[in-house]
């Protein structure tokens, strides 16, 4: 018997032999290509984009009746960057240019947009190169004359083992019927660990070497929240294992009985859970979760994959269309997020060597209110259509502040003088994400409506790691002392300043630290809509009088070790 380690992903424990997917592409080689050769190399090019583009339409068309709206909506996004010129053009140019063969030009560009997304900062962004990534080996597949993935063979029940598997294999693997999957490759905020977290797959990604040391029919067990996997179990274990089974079966029956349930703590506290979307399509994940609104929606997608910013009008519509969808229910609307280096046609921004301290987010906005007016613009329109508010991300200083709310008041006046409609009351709130904005919340709070936490990057600039990075993703810590204490400075001065103060990040959908933020203070929610009932179910088992005082005891603490098993005490039932 003998256990790997990675990271799980997706709660459940599967029992079952294993399935080696192997799909190792070979080294790719520049071949000259004849000049009467050239048209012949470029109509193979888009025969294997037609092909890719043709399997992606017939896996969407599998997707099981009942499935979350996540499935539909990544294998999209996956068809939108086959669309994208830069994936489906730009090779063939080289093809004509260089004479090169298609798999080369291919290889090439795909190179050129995996450095680019290399050099994000933010790790929601970067994961990006990921999906460009299991495109483009789509594509290459078809050009190599690879078997594609539906012809795989496997019986229900296995587990799957591969090195990576994109939004459209876990899809296809799911209506196959198989118990879960382990990639060496791949992390938490990926979309096929979401994908599989919403369709309910058992899942462990990063676990290096899996496919060296698992052979096709072994039996294994695989543990999708504790991230880990036996190889040959005794009989012992397997018992073990499938007792815990049976428990996470009755568990998840009863999460399924507070869907329609109010959100309130035993002595009656009520507690907001709202949704984090990305694209226009997530609305329904929400709905179907019973969020009670949208706590960050993510505007970065409409500007990525493209040559030119979207405009205002192209804005406006995702806007309001989400606005409308919610029926009153409020939409947090975060300002775009990217970086120096993500090029955008017209902004002209030089790259720089640490993209984490660089020209991102705000900062970039505020340096070309060009590409931050129309947005603005588009904001504000749709806030005539429902209850949308308005988050600056990677606030800093109140110089910051300052000059947004100045261009925000311009944008105002420039409206009122065109006759357009819109909400002159529009909520205006700053994420804290920067361990300067968390210090100074006391600063920003008089002149803004209200706070969120992201603490993806407030825990990563605190500990100064790189949670995507396999060298150090273990010092990435949601409870250290110091980001604890961050959280509370925020919520304390959002408390003084009598203005609500929410999370957005991964730690408030993640049930574990459910009972402790609420001990501290926190009362509003956004997460994914998979996790939303499992915090739901914290939230109605706690008492948030007596987790105040346990929180108390956590912050005073300075050994990380004890804070991980007073929070592990905290989530005993009989405890609170």
């Amino acid at each position: 018997m003998l256990a790997l380690y990675g990271t799980g992903v997706s709660e459940g424990i599967s029992i079952g032999s294993a399935f080696v997917l192997s799909r190792e592409l070979p080294e790719i080689a520049p071949q000259t290509v004849a000049s009467e050769d050239i048209e012949r190399e470029v109509e193979r090019f888009e025969q294997a984009v037609q092909t890719a583009r043709n399997q992606l339409r017939k896996i969407r068309d599998q997707i099981p009746a009942g499935a979350p709206i996540e499935a539909a909506s990544f294998l999209d996004t996956h068809t939108l960057i086959l669309e994208d010129k830069m994936i489906s053009e730009a090779p063939i140019e080289i093809i004509r240019t260089q004479q090169r063969n298609a798999e080369w030009a291919l290889k090439v560009q795909s190179d050129q947009l995996t450095e680019i997304f290399e050099r994000m900062e933010d790790p929601y962004l970067r994961n990006k190169k990921i999906d460009v990534q299991q495109v483009v080996d789509r594509v290459m597949r078809q050009l190599l004359s690879r078997g594609v993935d539906e012809d795989e063979i496997l019986d229900p029940g296995e587990i799957v083992i591969a090195t990576d598997l994109t939004p459209a294999d876990t899809v296809v693997l799911k209506n196959k019927a198989i118990n879960a999957f382990v990639t060496t490759l791949g992390g938490p905020i990926s979309h096929t660990a979401i994908l599989a977290r919403s369709l309910g797959i058992p899942a462990i990604v990063g676990m290096h070497n899996a496919t060296l040391y698992i052979r096709g029919g072994e039996q294994i067990i695989v543990d999708g929240k504790r991230g880990v996997l036996i190889i040959a179990p005794n009989e012992r274990t397997i018992a073990e294992y499938q007792n815990r089974q049976r428990d996470i079966l009755r568990r998840r029956e009863s999460l399924a009985r507070l869907r329609k349930r109010r959100a309130v703590t035993r002595d009656g506290k009520a507690v907001t859970l709202q949704a984090n979307i990305e694209l226009p399509s997530d609305i329904e994940a929400a709905i179907e979760a019973r969020a009670t609104g949208i706590g960050l929606y993510r505007t970065e997608f409409l500007f990525m994959n493209r040559a030119t910013p979207p405009t205002e009008e192209e804005q406006f519509r995702a806007y309001a269309h989400v606005a409308r969808a919610l029926s009153g229910k409020p939409v947090t609307i975060r300002t775009v997020d990217i970086g120096a280096d993500k090029q955008v046609d017209g902004v002209g921004i030089r790259p720089t060597v640490n993209p984490a301290l660089g020209l991102r987010a705000v900062r970039l906005c505020l340096h070309d209110p060009g590409l931050f007016r129309p947005q603005l613009r588009a904001i504000l329109r749709a806030s005539a259509f429902g209850r949308v508010r308005l988050m600056i991300p990677m606030l800093s200083s109140q110089d910051e502040l300052f000059r947004v709310l100045d261009l925000i008041a311009e944008t105002k006046a420039s409206l009122k003088r065109a006759g357009e409609k819109f909400n002159p009351r529009l909520p205006i709130g700053g994420m804290i994400e920067i361990p300067a904005a968390a210090v100074s919340a006391d600063l920003f709070a008089p002149y803004l409506n209200f706070f969120s936490i992201g603490t993806n990057d407030l825990i990563q600039y605190t500990l100064a790691i790189d949670r995507t990075d396999d060298t150090v993703s273990y010092l990435y810590d949601p409870l250290h002392p110091a980001v604890l204490r961050l959280i509370a400075l925020t919520l304390e001065a959002g408390k003084r300043a009598r203005i609500p103060v929410a999370m957005c990040g991964e730690m408030a959908g993640d049930a574990r630290y459910t009972r402790l933020l609420l001990g501290m203070g926190l009362r509003e929610f956004s997460m994914h809509p998979a996790t939303l009932l499992m915090v739901k179910r914290n939230v109605l088992h706690s008492n948030a009088a007596k987790l105040t005082r346990y929180a108390r005891r956590v912050l005073l603490s300075r050994d990380t070790r004890v804070v991980h098993e007073m929070v592990d005490s905290l989530n005993d039932d009989d405890l609170i």
